[in-house]
């Protein structure tokens, strides 16, 4: 398997690929306009990543508590987590 690990700045992240596919994304920060917030908006952001997330086969860092408390309350999202890395976020 080839890995390569790329520095995008303009997105403030990097990536990485293998065999030039993503790999695993951080899931860092869930942001929703004051007014919307309240109403699931953030939730419903939260599991439509993760669905594209299981469509493309990759995997996810839960380094949001959002998207960790969202975890915990969805289980049938916590395969998307690399199974040896659930516990360092209390999955």
């Amino acid at each position: 398997m080839e890995l390569k690990v790329t520095d995008h700045p303009e997105e403030s992240r990097y990536e990485i690929t293998a065999d030039g596919e993503l790999a695993v994304i951080d899931l860092q920060h869930t942001q929703t306009d004051d007014r919307f917030r309240g109403h699931g908006v953030g939730g419903h952001l939260v599991q439509g990543t993760l669905d594209s997330v299981r469509e493309r086969h990759l995997a996810v860092i839960p380094t949001c508590p959002f998207v960790r408390r969202w975890l915990g309350e969805h289980p049938d999202y916590l395969d998307l987590v690399p199974a040896g890395r659930r516990a360092e976020f209390d999955l």
